[in-house]
């Protein structure tokens, strides 16, 4: 069985359980499916606050993967704050650990994606830990808005953490407990409008030219060229691919939909290139030992790419897809067609390129051109 060990981080006077980095990949999948953790570059580590309820969180989520988690070196120093005895993870209430086990189950009948299973699993774990001596049952919507202003709003987190809060919670009492809590009074935040970071062309082809690993910018080729979201691009299987049409098909994207993106010219013979030269087996884009290309080493090509450029600008990989929406709309692209290469559900979605795109505001005329000073 494998071994995660916790330790204790002290900060500004502020106690925090420490998690390791750790360069595994059923490791790192697991991080990644628990929300609410913080990088610190200082301790290089991950950091959670520390309190009996976000240990029992941790505790049962590497848990449910069959994880050892060893808490033992948590022990505090007597010149942090007092606080109580070191927390014991088996507190969560035992119907909790029960039903997130079929509740997962469930989840993957109906076909929802790995990292949403993750996700509104990991979410669940921290909201009912924040409530370890109640039962499911005895939730009511007041506990809800208390978990939202105690914990949610005090710690910081974001709209889109507490409106994932709330569609795990809605999705479980849907499969449990329907009428003990009312979901449909269960209410999101107003989301934030924030537009979204878009490259240049230039920059984007400055930021290609810096990386030196073909295979590496082969990759950041195809999630421009395609605009796709860096799990379909790492998703891509070679009998997906129809180059004599001069398609790729992008099966079980975000919302369980299929959609076919045309390749262009020059992308069409970077991959035949690319093709020739790795000889990939089954998945377009494979690891060093086999199998799909990982996300946190994708993110660390695009993290160094970035850093070998002139781009003072917050740059992921989703960034490059907003790009290429953006520049499609600036060479005169239909809406609705963006809408289809994109795979959204609602134009509305589509429409927020509309505000980035440079055209339409580079034709109003300045009113201070108009004073004669």
């Amino acid at each position: 069985m494998k071994t995660v060990t916790l330790f204790p981080v002290e900060r500004e006077g502020d106690r925090f359980i420490g998690i390791p980095a750790r360069n595994d990949l059923e490791y790192r999948q697991l991080i990644a499916g628990y929300c609410g953790l913080q990088w610190s570059h200082d301790h290089r580590c991950y950091l959670m606050p520390y309190s009996r309820f976000h240990l029992n969180a941790i505790f049962q989520h590497f848990r449910a993967a069959e994880w050892y988690v060893n808490y033992s070196e948590l022990r505090f120093s007597s010149t942090t704050r007092e606080s109580p005895s070191t927390p014991s993870p088996e507190t969560v209430h035992e119907t909790v650990v029960i039903e997130l086990e079929d509740y997962m189950h469930w989840m993957k009948q109906l076909r929802y994606s790995k990292n949403t299973i993750n996700t509104y699993t990991g979410l669940l774990r921290v909201f009912f830990a924040y409530f370890h001596e109640k039962d499911p049952k005895e939730i009511t919507n007041d506990d809800v808005e208390d978990f939202n202003k105690g914990y949610i709003l005090e710690k910081g987190y974001s709209r889109v953490f507490q409106s994932q809060i709330i569609s795990a919670l809605k999705l479980f009492y849907m499969r449990f407990h329907s009428r003990e809590l009312d979901i449909h009074h269960l209410e999101r935040p107003r989301k934030a409008q924030r537009l979204p970071e878009v490259l240049s062309k230039a920059e984007v082809a400055s930021l290609l030219m810096a990386v030196k690993n073909s295979k590496h910018r082969f990759m950041l080729s195809l999630i421009y060229s395609c605009g796709l979201r860096i799990g379909e691009a790492l998703n891509i299987r070679l009998n997906d691919m129809d180059l004599d049409r001069r398609f790729v098909h992008i099966r079980h994207a975000k919302g369980a939909k299929d959609r076919f993106i045309p390749l262009g010219d020059r992308i069409l013979d970077k991959m035949r290139q690319y093709m020739a030269t790795y000889k990939p087996k089954d998945y377009l884009i494979e690891g060093r030992d086999g199998g799909a290309y990982s996300q946190s080493s994708a993110r660390q090509v695009l993290i160094k790419a970035v850093s070998n450029t002139q781009i003072t600008k917050h740059v992921t990989l989703h960034t490059l897809r907003h790009s290429y929406a953006t520049h499609l709309l600036e060479n005169g692209t239909d809406v609705r067609y963006i809408q289809e290469l994109l795979g959204h559900n609602d134009p509305k979605t589509t429409m927020i390129y509309t505000h980035v795109s440079t055209n339409s505001l580079q034709k109003i005329r300045n009113p201070f051109d108009d004073l004669a000073i």
